[in-house]
């Protein structure tokens, strides 16, 4: 429901009055909104909730501009991979990460074991995410959740389910909603789940019988894992390949989509030297793909595990990242 039909202005109110009139609203409180009442309606009656806890809670929620703003300009949207890479591909994430590594050694190898996904993959996941666990977000998620939810028309229907799923994760955790913290998106932990993929992906590793990706690095790195395994991670399957020359790469086959979409005998089809695809099965479906890099523009094929990957973030450019990342771990780790 928009602002205008919520406090039924007359339609002779100006937009610049309109406008004024919005910001004083959105930090009000959540409780008294009419969309929110129908929103604590619909839990009390599917999920068994108490209203009037929940409507204490909303009264607690506070609308967030930076939130807005965040969300409005995120760095995957607004960079090309020349500037994106300095953000993660630092050299004090790689010493962190291969500090974070050694710490916790046997559990990478334990989880390697059951699900088959790459260390440097996940370890590199965390280092991107949080910073191996130093920056797990300083926003309250109710008001991140709330926010998104009732003030961001673009996503409202996504980011009302992910507060449904917050109320249903505080209670199965039993952890005050008001407490949890995470990021401007309502993202929480080393790995920085979203509370849906926190209860369908998320893990108890160190076998205390509870799920704690906040604080217990166990259960955080085995999340992952499990996340990624049920995306469909191919172990010991490639990432990325790097072409030198994109010469027989239709252009309009490149960044056409995340899903790999384009088997290899057909790029031999197309001109593809036979001896860059040596290794990789005809039928294998790839995905071209072109980054403007610092010294110019740079051409990939993207294997099927680099789909996996940006199932955990949709962005070509974060699962670079994550790519490159993992094999500067893994380079220095093996030298």
């Amino acid at each position: 429901m928009s602002f205008r039909r919520r406090l039924l202005l007359p339609i002779f109110i100006t937009v610049t009055a309109f406008c004024s009139l919005m910001m004083p609203l959105a930090s009000a409180d959540y409780s008294e909104r009419p969309e929110v009442q129908q929103f604590i309606a619909q839990l009390t009656d599917s999920d068994g909730f108490n209203g009037e806890a929940l409507e204490a809670v909303f009264r607690q929620a506070r609308y967030k501009q930076s939130i807005i703003d965040a969300i409005s300009r995120p760095a995957e949207r607004v960079l090309k991979w020349e500037g994106y890479q300095d953000i993660f591909l630092t050299d004090r994430r790689l010493r962190q990460g291969i500090a974070f590594e050694v710490s916790h050694r046997d559990l990478f190898a334990k989880a390697e074991a059951r699900w088959g996904v790459d260390r440097w993959i996940i370890l590199a996941i965390l280092g991107v995410e949080t910073s191996y666990g130093r920056n797990k977000g300083r926003y309250r998620v109710i008001d991140a959740l709330s926010t998104l939810a009732f003030d961001y028309p673009p996503r409202s229907k996504f980011f009302k389910k992910e507060l449904r799923e917050l109320f249903l994760l505080s209670r199965e955790q039993d952890k005050p909603v008001a407490d949890l913290l995470g990021s401007y998106a309502g993202a929480m932990g080393y790995g920085q789940f979203i509370p849906s993929s926190y209860r369908a992906y998320a893990v108890d590793f160190n076998d205390d019988a509870f799920i704690d990706i906040w604080e217990e690095p166990a259960d955080a790195i085995a999340s992952i894992a499990n996340y990624l395994s049920v995306h469909g991670w191919q172990q010991a399957s490639p990432v990325l390949k790097q072409l030198a020359s994109p010469a027989d790469i239709p252009a309009a086959l490149l960044n056409r989509q995340l899903k790999p979409h384009v088997s290899a005998a057909t790029l031999v089809e197309f001109g593809l030297e036979p001896a860059l695809l040596s290794d990789i099965e005809s039928e294998v479906l790839l995905n071209p793909l072109k980054f403007e890099g610092k010294t110019g523009p740079e051409y990939w094929l993207g294997y099927p595990n680099f789909y996996v990957i940006t199932r955990y973030n949709h962005s070509r450019l974060y699962a670079m990242a994550i790519y490159q990342l993992s094999e500067q771990l893994r380079n220095e780790m093996n030298q």
